[in-house]
């Protein structure tokens, strides 16, 4: 076999690698568990993984459209606690007040966050860390830095209801990254999005909008973020706004760079994202499964970044 014939086989395999890598050691992972994981094969098993899978979905696929435009969002964990404590907060007011004013109140903080960052030019990520800082701080002056427990058997079935075998957050979650994934393929915004994350001096030349998409983007990143608040709060029948959604922005972020989208931007890669979640869901239920502290499943979640980055960067060379 001639030198350029063993190049295009590298070239081959590892576009193979780069392609379906990920799929790979959901996949192996799976295999794993199967074998030496008790239960793990149980019906039971699968929809508690999609269960806790639904809310780490809904932030990864916004944090997706984030990072797909070349920026971050740090800020979604301190969102979903935000929104916990501004659900109950309206709670007394009925449930299409609880859900109106938690989206209402997402929404102005990312189109805050899109704001800042368009148009005064400052990071994204030293944006979204002071709303990380401050949104969780604001919860809890909300909630008096206390649980607030509720009953309310409407908001409480969005996170604890079922159509069906199937849980009510899986169904909400998988039919959001239906929407998202038609509106990033087949709309104008999708293609805006791409342009951005590619070039932004040159989508702002070709006529793109560009600080109102960032804005647009930011606000649909906080919202999902809040709907997966709701979700845990109605799970929970408690606004917990010291523990809801913390470190939930490291899952996302590993989802989204497992899945393949570029940290520089770029393409928004919605079924790599879903299955980087499923990965990340499996490592926690495989830890959890075989009595492993937590701690370490966080340490090798850090290290698939590193790695799902380098990957990257041997990816955009």
């Amino acid at each position: 076999m001639t030198e350029s014939a063993l190049q295009r086989t590298a070239m081959n395999k590892s576009e193979f690698a780069r392609k379906y890598g990920a799929a790979i050691v959901l996949v192996l992972l799976v295999a794993f568990n199967i074998i030496y994981t008790q239960n793990f094969a149980a019906t039971q098993t699968l929809w508690n993984v999609l269960l806790h899978a639904s809310t780490t979905l809904l932030v990864a696929i916004g944090m997706t459209l984030v990072i797909a435009t070349g920026g971050i969002d740090l800020s979604v964990g301190a969102l979903m606690a935000i929104a916990a404590a501004v659900s109950t907060l309206f709670m007394d007011y009925g449930f299409a007040a609880a859900i109106f004013f938690t989206i209402a109140c997402a929404a102005f903080l990312g189109a805050m966050n899109g704001t800042i960052i368009s148009y005064l030019k400052i990071q994204p990520i030293i944006v979204t860390l002071a709303l990380m800082i401050a949104g969780r701080g604001i919860a809890q002056v909300i909630t008096d830095g206390m649980l607030v427990n509720f009953t309310n058997p409407t908001f409480e079935f969005i996170g604890k209801g079922s159509i069906g075998p199937v849980p009510f957050p899986v169904m909400l979650s998988l039919l959001t990254c239906l929407v998202i994934y038609l509106l990033v393929r087949f709309t104008i915004m999708g293609r805006y999005v791409e342009a951005i994350g590619d070039n932004e001096e040159a989508a702002r030349l070709a006529g793109v909008r560009v600080n109102r998409i960032k804005i647009a983007i930011y606000s649909l990143s906080a919202v999902l973020a809040a709907m997966a608040g709701m979700i845990e709060t109605a799970r929970l029948a408690a606004a917990d706004a010291t523990k809801i959604g913390l470190f939930i922005e490291l899952d996302a972020i590993a989802a989204v760079v497992v899945g393949g989208t570029l940290m520089t931007g770029g393409r928004p890669l919605i079924f790599g994202t879903i299955i980087g979640v499923l990965i990340m869901e499996v490592v926690t239920t495989t830890f959890n499964y075989n009595n492993i502290p937590d701690s370490y499943s966080m340490v090798l979640k850090a290290a698939i970044i590193i790695i799902a980055i380098l990957v990257q960067r041997e990816r955009k060379s």
